[in-house]
């Protein structure tokens, strides 16, 4: 029996932790959108630090380009409280992502914390660039 006790705790300590890494995270949406960034549509995205706004994912996504080479396309949904739905905007810096819930921030570049009360980065997506097409996915 001593066997059995000290083994339940343990059990519900890794079913507890299970639970709790799943808590607080952004709803899973499939994702798989083609840009060319060629359209007029995208025209800010034909030059480095260039981004837009492109409907997918939970609460939209923000496609910035870093170089010529390389873009990031990060969720837009807060990872503050998840719950609430709040939406991530760029702010006028066009540096940093602020979500108006919390006022939590993060960076455009990446989506890594600026400041809090978040303690997530934002959700970044796969992308592949074949010039012109950029490959948005999960």
């Amino acid at each position: 029996m001593k066997k059995i006790t000290l083994l339940t705790p343990l059990l519900f300590l890794l079913i507890a932790s299970c639970r709790d890494s799943r808590e607080g995270l952004v709803p899973f949406v499939p994702v798989n959108i083609t840009i060319n960034v060629n359209e007029p549509t995208f025209f800010n995205l034909t030059v480095p630090t260039g981004w837009v706004y492109i409907t997918g994912g939970s609460r939209g996504i923000i496609v910035y380009r870093k170089s010529q080479t390389e873009f990031v396309a990060i969720e837009r949904h807060s990872t503050f409280e998840p719950q609430n739905n709040c939406a991530v905007s760029v702010e006028s810096s066009n540096l940093i992502l602020k979500d108006p819930c919390s006022d939590s921030k993060w960076l455009i570049s990446d989506g890594s914390i600026v400041n809090g009360p978040a303690s997530r980065p934002l959700l970044q997506y796969e992308v592949v660039f074949q010039d012109p097409f950029l490959y948005v996915n999960n």
